[in-house]
């Protein structure tokens, strides 16, 4: 199919979920419309299983993955990330709980290899899953336990983000009726002022900050050097990349928004989200039905774990419990789920752009920090870890 036809098929899919999110009031999330339909339509034959592959969207995402997380790191300022500890105890709580009872109940039922297969996944995203069917693959597992890992990473979103998104809207209303979200928006606005005297040691031209094209210089070199760094220091570009970008931005080296001033941002995610896609795709119907036990089992167990560390954490943090639960839940999809469900909620909730913007600065820095450090860091960790015990 040529790649015209194929980004045209991939991003109606993306645009027919936008749409039903905003018909819905984001109770459905986008992506959820999105990857369900593609997956619906591609084994009935009405669209072709090349179909991702052939909108060289994949393509875009291998370019702007990096740069992408570059940006990620200069929405939230570095003082931000400090405040939110409890986002990345909460995250971690949460992962460690569900691996814990996925090893005690399906262990014994499936047996060792299965739960190794799901734990890394389930807490995680593409690089856990890859670590994961390497290791099961090397040490010659049956077939259909090397097809478990993607399977759990494609279904896992469907509990988790109408959870979220649940539980986010709960949160948001309750805020916004109880009229304390005037108050956290006027003392976000005061770190901002105060975040704005301060001198950074670098400060970028006007005329540079606003240059499309610069800016998109600006976050590729970013990714550039978070990818040069990644093979001398075996951490994975895409947490060193977050790191230069809040690094950037801190002194000064990076305007907030990078990327969303160099107007790229929109391609950017379409190449992400056909990245989340692009297993449904690719998988059988077989496939599925040879692993759908032993999945929904991981799925059910890991996901009761990851609510309920989540939840424990929360209360000892004294957090309020549906903020503290959807940042748990982040585990199960990550980026860019957490960033898309934050905004469908704000937008939704919100009865004006004030209340909008209100809404995403105080939910939206602990859902990304809770969704980078499960998915981008703790869940490698774990893979690398259970992956070793085979």
């Amino acid at each position: 199919m040529e790649g015209i036809y194929a980004a045209a098929i991939v991003l109606g899919f993306i645009a027919v979920g936008e749409l039903v999110s905003i018909w819905s009031k984001a109770r459905v999330p986008s992506l959820l419309v999105a990857m369900l339909g593609i997956f619906i339509f591609a084994k009935i034959g009405i669209v072709p299983e090349t179909v991702i592959d052939d909108s060289m969207l994949v393509q875009v995402y291998t370019i702007l993955v990096a740069p992408l997380l570059f940006h990620m790191g200069t929405l939230i300022p570095l003082r931000v990330m400090l405040k939110q500890w409890r986002s990345v105890v909460i995250a971690l709580s949460g992962m460690a709980v569900a691996v814990g009872l996925i090893f005690l109940i399906i262990a014994p039922i499936f047996g060792f290899e299965t739960s190794v297969a799901g734990s890394g996944p389930l807490a995680g995203g593409i690089v856990a899953t890859s670590l994961t069917t390497e290791g099961l693959t090397a040490s010659g597992a049956a077939s259909a336990i090397i097809v478990l890992p993607a399977l759990v990473l494609m279904l896992q979103s469907l509990p988790s983000m109408p959870m979220t998104n649940f539980l986010l809207r709960r949160y948001a209303k309750n805020l916004r009726d109880s009229g304390e979200l005037h108050e956290l928006a006027a003392a976000h606005h005061e770190d901002e002022a105060e975040a704005a005297t301060k001198k950074k040691l670098v400060t970028l031209p006007a005329f540079l900050v606003d240059n499309q094209l610069f800016m998109l210089f600006l976050i590729l070199v970013g990714g550039s050097i978070a990818t040069l760094l990644a093979v001398p220091t075996h951490i994975p570009s895409s947490i060193l990349a977050l790191i230069l970008g809040i690094a950037a931005t801190a002194i000064g080296l990076s305007p907030d928004k990078a990327m969303e001033r160099s107007n790229s941002f929109g391609v950017a995610m379409a190449g992400v989200i056909a990245i989340v896609m692009a297993p449904l795709v690719s998988a059988s119907v077989q496939d599925v039905i040879d692993a759908f036990l032993p999945t929904i089992s991981i799925l059910i167990v890991g996901g009761i774990g990851i609510v309920v560390g989540g939840f424990i954490a929360t209360k000892l943090l004294r957090w309020k419990a549906p903020l503290g639960m959807s940042v748990a839940l982040t585990a199960m999809y990550g980026f860019p789920a957490d960033y898309l469900l934050t905004n469908e909620v704000a937008r939704s909730i919100a009865r004006d752009d004030d209340e909008k913007e209100a809404l995403l600065n105080v939910m939206l820095p602990p859902m990304l920090v809770g969704g980078f450090t499960s998915v981008s860091s703790g869940s490698v960790i774990i893979a690398s870890v259970l992956v070793g015990m085979l």
